[in-house]
Formats: C-alpha cells, sequence, structure tokens
C-alpha cells in the first residue's frame, strides 16, 4: 500500500504540474480546500440518523457521493502533504505511538 499511496502522490503532483497549478497550490490553499472537500463529506450525513449513517454504503447514489468525497479529501491532503514534505504514513505511524501512550488501554477488571 505504501507504493500506491506514493504513486497517487506523484500522479497528483504531476497531474496539477501539467496544468501550471502549483501556484495556487499553497499550504494555505491545500487546507483550506482540505476543509472543503471534508465538509462536504459531512454534508452526505448530516441529516441522517445513526442509523441510517451506518447503512449509507448500501445505496448506490450515496455510496457514489461519498466514494468521492473521500477521494477528494484524500487527494487534497496528499497535496498538502506533498508541497510541505509530510510523509503522511510516518506521521500517521508517530500519532497512533503518541495516542497508545496517552490513551493506555484498560486493565482488564479481575
Amino acid at each position: 500500500m505504501t507504493d500506491d499511496l506514493y504513486a497517487l502522490q506523484r500522479r497528483l503532483a504531476e497531474f496539477a504540474a501539467a496544468r501550471d497549478w502549483q501556484p495556487y497550490h499553497t499550504p494555505k490553499n491545500l487546507a483550506a480546500a482540505l476543509s472543503v472537500e471534508a465538509s462536504e463529506l459531512l454534508e452526505v450525513f448530516q441529516w441522517l440518523t445513526p442509523e441510517e449513517s451506518a447503512r449509507v454504503m448500501e445505496d448506490a447514489d450515496l455510496a457514489g457521493r461519498v466514494e468521492d468525497e473521500v477521494a477528494d479529501v484524500l487527494a487534497y491532503l496528499l497535496q498538502f502533504c506533498g508541497v510541505l514534505g509530510v510523509d503522511p504514513l510516518r506521521a500517521l505511524a508517530a500519532k497512533i505511538g503518541r495516542n497508545e501512550q496517552r490513551f493506555p488501554r484498560p486493565h482488564p477488571q479481575g
């Protein structure tokens, strides 16, 4: 998966470069675009009950919207990381490690 992720990141960079979009792909602009796309993902779930939201992928139209918005969120996140030189997998692994220390497993009641 790591190679696939970085291949997609390169493909996104090449796509933007071929269209001369780099001047617009600043950290601020990419962070804003990421926020907008995350909001569009949230919009799919806005008025659903918890039970309905758990079944969203059973509806072909909603599933397509979810997949499109997930793709947009991931695309902007990968572009943001590329511009700033952040390794997203390393950053995630480090954050999980910090969370494991911060929130240790509860001890079993015995």
